[in-house]
């Protein structure tokens, strides 16, 4: 049985929309505040709307309802969100009917945004269903690890995508659907990185930004520094950075001792290791040059679906870009005080260690820049050709 949600969302503002922006967690709302920035400043008349979080709302566009906030990952916690998902999707269906944007842009989140882009084709809104409305996707789910065939849908549903990996190109050669790699945002030249590394900074850790994950995964990250911290002889210190007050009230609930200090993210941190859950932020610890290690435990349900399902020799992205572990991995029960330890000491101990990180830094800046030249396009331009397209 449905529920209904208990609100509805609100017309736009000023009557119309062009662009509606879809982000359901806290990366695609930076990624894609981040393009809406620079989308405004090519052309500031733009009506823009987004269900997406905070950052698309700084960035100017009308937040219609905070996505960020009821984020889920893991088959066992969208069962338990089954009815309110489907509430939200209905209702996301209703206002694009009823409001018929130029064009809406899906940023990641492939769960519930491939599943609108399939629908509005069903529905005959999309132009791939013979209606008006464009359907772009920005930064492609992870075709490459896991359920590759649904590049056809994907082909099938979208009219383009925009990829942050030089390599997911390739992912789709056998379908019609246009595909450009943009470059990643991490590497563009007016992004500010979220931290850096210094060697006399404090220890940096990351459980993530998903309420679910993070209670699993931040015992085990504190759990891991309290070994280290033993281990060193003479007071260690580390930050903790949480993107919402509700994961600041589970870490809270961990009960962190008092060399652990917690942290809203926003000026960049500075830090000499870090222990870091498999998502976004480990891509900026990467891309710092931060010795650490990663560090993910999921529902039991979930992790064994996902050894059957996922055909990937590493779970951070970093490392499968370069192929080889700039952050070793440790998962569910490998997860323990000893080994987590052990990559801090590695990581602020061994010049080596810290030599070979910086080095896979540099190499993952360089892959991850758009190609130089007359093709080189970034996200923004991409967005504004497709919007403009009769």
């Amino acid at each position: 049985m449905s529920v209904a949600l208990p609100f509805r969302l609100p017309p736009p503002t000023g009557g119309r929309v062009d662009l509606l922006i879809v982000a359901g967690e806290h990366s695609g709302d930076e990624h894609a505040a981040r393009m809406v920035r620079e989308l405004r400043a090519k052309q500031p008349g733009l009506a823009v709307a987004a269900l997406g979080g905070p950052r698309l709302a700084a960035a100017g566009a009308e937040l219609l309802h905070d996505l960020t906030a009821s984020s889920v990952v893991g088959l066992v916690e969208v069962l338990k969100n089954y009815s309110f998902f489907r509430a939200l999707f209905a209702e996301t269906l209703r206002w694009i009917a009823a409001h018929q944007p130029r064009a809406v842009c899906f940023v990641d989140y492939p769960g519930l945004n491939l599943r609108l882009a399939a629908a509005m084709r069903e529905r005959g809104l999309s132009v791939k269903g013979g209606g008006t409305i464009r359907t772009l996707y920005y930064i492609s789910p992870q075709i490459w690890a896991w359920k590759a065939g649904r590049r056809f849908a994907m082909a099938r549903d979208l009219d383009a995508m925009a990829v942050i990996f030089p390599f997911e190109v390739k992912c789709y050669a056998d379908t019609a659907l246009p595909v450009e790699f943009v470059g990643h945002p991490f590497v563009a030249a007016d992004y500010t990185a979220p931290v850096r590394y210094d060697p006399a900074g404090p220890v940096l850790l990351l459980p993530g930004s998903r309420v679910q994950a993070v209670r699993r995964i931040f015992p085990a990250l504190l759990a891991g520094f309290a070994e280290f911290a033993r281990e060193c002889g003479h007071e260690a210190w580390a930050t903790v950075l949480f993107p919402s007050d509700d994961i600041l009230e589970v870490l809270r609930a961990a009960k962190p001792p008092v060399n652990v200090r917690l942290q809203r993210t926003g000026a960049p941190v500075a830090a000499s290791a870090v222990l870091t859950s498999s998502g976004t932020m480990s891509m900026h610890c990467a891309l710092a040059g931060i010795p650490g290690a990663v560090a993910y435990r999921a529902n039991w349900l979930t992790y064994v679906l996902g050894k059957m399902l996922v055909q990937v020799e590493h779970l951070g992205i970093a490392n499968l870009l370069l192929g080889e572990p700039v952050y070793p991995e440790f998962l569910q029960g490998a997860a323990t005080p000893a080994a987590l330890a052990a990559e801090l000491r590695a990581g602020t101990a061994d010049p080596a260690r810290r030599e070979r990180t910086a080095a896979q830094a540099a190499r993952l800046r360089t892959l991850l820049k758009p190609p130089e030249g007359p093709a080189s396009v970034g996200v923004a331009d991409w967005l504004v050709r497709h919007l403009d397209r009769k």
